[in-house]
């Protein structure tokens, strides 16, 4: 018998390959990770402010996936976390969101988009005049904040153009809060009315502004945090559109606690994730009208098909809210049937 013989497989001594080595599940708790929020982001790097209010600058670690960041993220972070000059620190984790503002682009985009995390308010930023009030838009953040889970704080720029009554008789019977803000100029110096009673209605809040370009957003900003150099921007006098002066969410922590968030201006704000019984819901008098005097099921598309709706409304803000959901209503109806 030759010596080969006495050899099995179990005495082959076979090196292993660089791919062979078998992968730990186990990763890094990071229980020293330091908590911090996302107070801004610009092409993969990430502005956070730690509970001490220092600033730092952060990359997204490997071990978060796919799991995006947004402002108002509250975060985990390890590296270097001294906010010196020419440092990263590294996001490894992201803490359960109390609240996300989303929109899509349109009513029938199935994308959506979380603009914001952890908000607790939303402030619906409308000029009175220049451009005119779109109380549609109005209606559609009103939505998106119920949805979210946030209140609601109307806020009317430019009141020395245009009378607030209308937009007032409209929306604070929602238990909308409606504030008017008027800015004037003399002699380079800038005076705001209303702005103390705003700063009281944002200290210790987390809020975000949303609006369309030109109602006066970044001017707002600055005058609450006077140090936050945001641009603005006029209203084209043949379009009557804005400017884009803001072109990415920026937060920034006001003087006497709290911290605001301004967006870039927006041209619509898609409700397609929005479940349709929220489109109502989100009007308070109107949802109590519907459960009191709609048939059970209606669908709330028009009298002719049974929606009591048309002969509980009698004044024109109720008139005009009716319309508002319906047609929230057939858009979705639309871009359901065109999918």
């Amino acid at each position: 018998m030759s010596d080969w013989s006495r050899y099995d497989e179990s005495d082959a001594k076979v090196r292993p390959g660089k791919g062979s080595r078998p992968r730990s599940k186990r990763r890094p708790l990071h229980e020293d990770a330091i908590s911090g929020v996302v107070v801004g982001v610009d092409r993969g790097r990430f502005t956070t402010h730690l509970n001490d209010g220092t600033e730092v600058i952060a990359v997204k670690a490997r071990e978060l996936g796919r799991r995006g960041l947004v402002i108002g993220d509250r975060v985990g972070l390890v590296g270097d976390t001294t906010g010196a000059d020419g440092t990263l620190a590294r996001i490894v984790r992201r803490e359960p969101r109390a609240t996300e503002l989303r929109r899509t682009a349109d009513d029938t985009d199935p994308t959506e988009r979380v603009i914001v995390a952890n908000a607790q308010q939303l402030g619906i930023v409308t000029a009175l005049a220049d451009p005119d009030p779109n109380p549609r838009m109005i209606d559609r953040c009103l939505v998106a904040a119920f949805d979210a889970g946030m209140d609601a704080l109307l806020i009317l720029t430019k009141g020395d153009l245009g009378s607030a009554e209308e937009l007032r008789a409209a929306y604070e019977p929602l238990g909308v809060t409606v504030l008017v803000t008027t800015m004037s100029v003399t002699d380079d110096h800038a005076e705001f009315t209303g702005i103390d009673t705003l700063k009281d209605l944002l200290d210790d809040r987390e809020s975000v502004l949303v609006g369309y370009s030109g109602v006066g957003k970044s001017t707002l900003v600055n005058a609450l945090v006077p140090d936050a150099g945001r641009a603005t921007g006029h209203v084209n006098d043949v379009t009557g559109r804005g400017r884009h002066t803001s072109t990415s969410a920026v937060a920034f922590d006001l003087p006497d606690g709290g911290r605001i968030i301004d967006t870039p201006g927006v041209r619509s704000f898609g409700l397609a994730h929005v479940d349709p019984d929220h489109f109502i819901a989100a009007f308070p008098d109107v949802a109590q009208a519907a459960a009191d005097h709609c048939p059970r099921g209606c669908t709330h598309e028009s009298a002719e098909a049974g929606c009591e709706l048309d002969a509980w409304a009698t004044s024109e803000s109720e008139r005009a809210r009716v319309d508002s959901i319906r047609r929230l209503l057939a858009s979705r109806s639309d871009s359901n049937s065109s999918r």
